[in-house]
């Protein structure tokens, strides 16, 4: 039997070593599900429940495993539906491919039932590739570019198959004219820094006295590196949201998040540096950073598209963050007063003594930070943790601690909602031997992550290890915007888009043959983080928790304190609460011991 183009696709992305690819069906792509069903499921189809968690699913697979995340969608609607989480990728540099069917060629331009014109849909998503495959033998250098692309640059692409091509006999490209032969795999170079580059660097860092690092995620592998560096500086290193897992949180002079989530240390350490080392990060929030004219500044990041853009630096540096790093460092001079460490250090002792106290003030009835909290300490060495959009990523960039070993993601540039439960799942894939854990509020829990446990339950028995554990914190409020109104807007909650219907997240849950618990008392969360990191089988906590505790950044203004106190006072339905509980958790940086 002759091999069609759909049969030489999956051959073709099995040759990449893709072993998985998370897809939707539709009679777009009825050629590929035939060739799969030939193929004996292999690369395996992983099925969601609406494509644009087939698209998170790949960024979280691309995310923790490194490689290409590739999903799958039918033409029109499942293509569009594709968009958010293809962007989702693009905005935190993730490679994923995007293999989306077409209408037939001879209906194209007819205005033919679900005709898109998905060149120019998907232009500006997956602007670095995207290509409709008209003939065979065009296939495998599509295809092979779309994986290349992704690759180098990090981004989405896309790959367009008409209905038709799919399913013709497949012919290779032949020796000539017009012609374009394709190959299999990239061994890719390992960018060094020039040498001069490297002096002027060690220069800005050794006049330096009070340096600070941002690491961010392209410091991922060059973690040993950069924490040579600052213990010969005596520096103090924040990250930004996605580099939280770059190194751990329980080092004294890792100051942890930066930014509207950020830490107090890593806005003191920011506030009163004098020198700035930035590698492998594009943290969007200037303000965060030194003022300008502060700090000399050095920036180190392999992309040039990203570099020298959000801080006046005096040096960028285009290379790997590994190989400049070795390089920098025999010319590093140790500085021998470490007045500055000590002071960063102790900021750093104070924060996470503040951030117990706060985990553990009293709510009603529960206070968000403590389920976090009460995760830090039970957090196994080999988890993977997701966090969705909302005031969940609040209290998963300050009050959950990493140690060594430990992954961690969530949608950080982008910032929709709804990647929690599909980014979980696509760590399952990933790494089917280590536990994954999702942090979720309420509100991306009916949004889509209800439909996609669906999704764990049709897949967690293939898993070697069965543990996905969903935190859902449950407040019947979309509770960062409805603060974000109040501290930024000075607007009261408006009930009508603010309040969210009730569910009973662990009753569906427990319907679909998950472990499920239900949590109102706040001295009940060791125990169930115990039994979930025990279990059998995938666990959600429905766990009650306080809208009104408010995820008040450490660096809050006036005018942000001025307008949500004036949001409150205009008639805010919550506000003898929220002042309440305000009070009691703001208290807790200022007055040791308080709660």
């Amino acid at each position: 039997m002759s091999q069609t183009v759909a049969d030489h696709v999956l051959e073709r992305l099995r040759d990449w070593d893709v072993t998985h690819v998370f897809g939707y069906a539709g009679d777009g792509i009825n050629g590929l599900l035939a060739a799969w069903g030939r193929a004996d499921n292999q690369p395996m189809f992983v099925q969601s429940r609406h494509e644009e968690m087939s698209a998170f699913e790949a960024v979280g697979y691309a995310k923790f495993s490194g490689k290409v995340g590739v999903c799958a969608a039918t033409s029109g609607p499942g293509a569009v539906h594709l968009l958010n989480g293809l962007y989702d990728a693009k905005l935190d540099h993730v490679p994923v491919v995007a293999i989306i069917g077409q209408t037939a060629r001879s209906a194209m331009g007819g205005s033919y039932q679900q005709e898109v014109d998905l060149l120019s849909l998907f232009k500006d998503v997956a602007g670095a590739y995207v290509q409709m495959v008209t003939v065979p033998e065009q296939l495998p250098n599509v295809l092979d570019r779309a994986i290349r692309v992704a690759q180098s640059e990090r981004c989405p692409t896309a790959v367009i198959l008409p209905s038709d091509v799919q399913e013709l006999e497949y012919t290779p490209p032949t020796h000539a004219f017009k012609m374009v032969p394709s190959s299999i795999g990239t061994s890719w170079p390992q960018v060094a820094p020039q040498d001069d580059a490297v002096r002027r660097a060690a220069e800005i860092l050794n006049a330096g006295s009070k340096v600070a690092i941002l690491a961010g995620q392209g410091a991922r592998g060059a973690a040993a590196e950069v924490l040579e560096v600052a213990e010969l500086l005596g520096a103090g290193i924040a990250k930004p949201l996605l580099g939280k897992d770059v190194l751990p949180d329980d080092l004294p002079f890792v100051t942890g998040p930066i930014g509207l989530l950020g830490s107090r240390p890593s806005y003191e350490l920011m506030r009163d540096c004098d020198t700035l080392l930035i590698v492998g990060s594009n943290f969007p929030y200037t303000q965060f950073l030194p003022e300008f004219g502060q700090a000399r500044a050095v920036q180190i990041d392999i992309d040039g598209k990203f570099i020298g853009m959000r801080y006046p630096t005096e040096l960028n540096i285009v290379a790997d963050a590994r190989a400049t790093l070795s390089a920098l460092l025999p010319l590093l001079q140790r500085k021998d007063d470490r007045s500055w460490r000590e002071s960063v250090e102790k900021n750093v002792a104070r924060w996470w003594e503040t951030m117990e106290r706060e985990a553990m003030v009293a709510a009603e009835p529960v206070n968000p930070m403590r389920l976090f909290h009460e995760l830090s300490s039970r957090l196994p060495s080999d988890a993977i943790v997701a966090a969705d959009s909302g005031s969940s990523a609040n209290w998963y960039a300050r009050q959950l601690k990493f140690t060594s070993g430990v992954r961690g993601s969530l949608s950080g540039t982008l910032a929709t909602m709804g990647p929690g439960v599909p980014y979980g799942i696509g760590a399952k894939f990933a790494h089917p031997d280590r536990p994954a854990i999702v942090f979720a509020g309420d509100g991306a829990m009916q949004m889509n992550g209800l439909a996609e446990l669906i999704t764990v339950k049709r897949y967690w028995q293939g898993w070697q290890d069965p543990r996905l554990v969903v935190a859902v914190l449950h407040n019947n409020d979309l509770n960062q915007v409805t603060w974000e109104m109040r501290a930024m807007g000075g607007a009261p909650k408006f009930e009508e888009s603010q309040r969210l219907p009730d569910v009973d997240y662990a009753a569906f849950a427990a319907s679909l043959g998950l472990r499920a618990e239900t949590l109102t008392d706040p001295e009940e969360l060791g125990s169930a983080w115990d039994r979930a990191l025990a279990a059998d089988r995938p666990t959600l906590l429905d766990v009650h928790t306080d809208a009104s505790v408010p995820p008040v950044p450490p660096h809050a203004t006036f005018e942000q304190m001025k307008d949500a106190a004036l949001a409150l006072a205009r008639g805010d339905a919550d506000r003898w609460d929220v002042i309440k509980e305000g009070i009691k958790v703001k208290a807790q940086e200022f007055v040791p011991g308080s709660r």
